[in-house]
């Protein structure tokens, strides 16, 4: 078994990896064009083209898990024609795929936000700047504290990023932990939750500020793996069994949508709180489905 599990991991890599490489050759014409005129009267239909490659690679990718069954729950009334903000827990290089295997089809194409030196990968990266990803150079606390005239950089830059999102529905997703899930991350986190590591609200209140008006509403994501999280190659070999997402659309509070996150201490405050509450509820259903797939904790 463990050879034959090894043979179809390696046969899913090389389908991935044809998969991507057929659909990036024609996104890539498409983004020297984008490239090239970059005038709203062009962009607004290449960048519906774009996102229908990316969408078709993303169905594509779907294939490789056939056999999986997928305990989808929540999410009915989703409309592809508006603009979410989504955030989930993080457990497994795996994550990225099922939100978009899950959610394809269901809300606009999702946008990460990726490190600034990402774009320098090959093809990849062109193509990520083609279906504007939101590329972001966050400075670490340590600049801040010697250049706090620097503080107002990540706003803006996201702010620049989600100028591009104005054009087309468009649904920005955010991991709030920040990192993976593991037992040692669990141990050294300090966190008060029993699944989850502590959330950041920063980078949440930072989207807000910058196209909170834009969202039409908060697409809370909780992702768990009855068998345990999935490796990416364990995901390809046909270890993820199953896979349960819940889906809970939620009201943006009004008083979220602007302020100074960094500045502004009742503000942060008032963001902490709304954050933890939603890791709280968050929490306590992940305790709810380990207890229906009987998993110890």
């Amino acid at each position: 078994m463990p050879a034959v599990r090894t043979a179809r991991g390696v046969i899913s890599v090389l389908a991935m990896s044809l998969n991507t490489l057929l659909v990036a050759s024609v996104l890539l014409v498409f983004a020297v064009i984008k490239l090239i005129l970059p005038f709203n009267a062009i962009r607004k239909p290449v960048d519906r083209i774009l996102n229908a490659l990316a969408e078709l690679w993303i169905r594509n990718n779907g294939a490789l898990f056939a056999d999986v069954h997928w305990d989808v729950r929540g999410g009915e009334g989703l409309d592809r024609k508006q603009w979410y903000l989504v955030i989930s827990n993080h457990q497994s290089w795996a994550d990225i795929f099922v939100l978009q295997k899950t959610l394809t089809g269901r809300v606009p194409f999702l946008k990460f936000f990726l490190k600034q030196r990402l774009i320098y990968v090959p093809v990849i990266g062109l193509a990520w700047w083609a279906l504007d990803f939101p590329f972001m150079k966050r400075h670490s606390s340590e600049f801040l504290k010697k250049h706090p005239e620097r503080r107002a950089d990540d706003l803006a830059a996201i702010r620049r990023a989600c100028e591009k999102f104005s054009l087309i529905p468009t649904t920005v997703m955010n991991f709030l932990e920040g990192t993976r899930f593991t037992p040692e991350k669990h141990k050294t986190d300090g966190t008060q939750y029993r699944h989850l590591l502590s959330p950041k609200a920063g980078g949440i209140a930072l989207a807000l500020n910058a196209m909170g008006e834009r969202f039409h509403s908060l697409l809370d994501v909780t992702l768990f793996y009855p068998g345990g999280a999935p490796s990416f190659f364990g995901m390809l070999s046909g270890r993820m069994k199953e896979v349960v997402v819940h889906l809970r659309e939620r009201t943006i509070p009004a008083e979220l949508i602007a302020g100074d996150y960094a500045s502004d201490p009742e503000f942060r405050a008032r963001a902490q709180a709304w954050v933890a509450e939603l890791w709280r509820e968050k929490d306590e259903l992940l305790e709810q489905l380990h207890l229906e797939y009987a998993v110890e904790s």
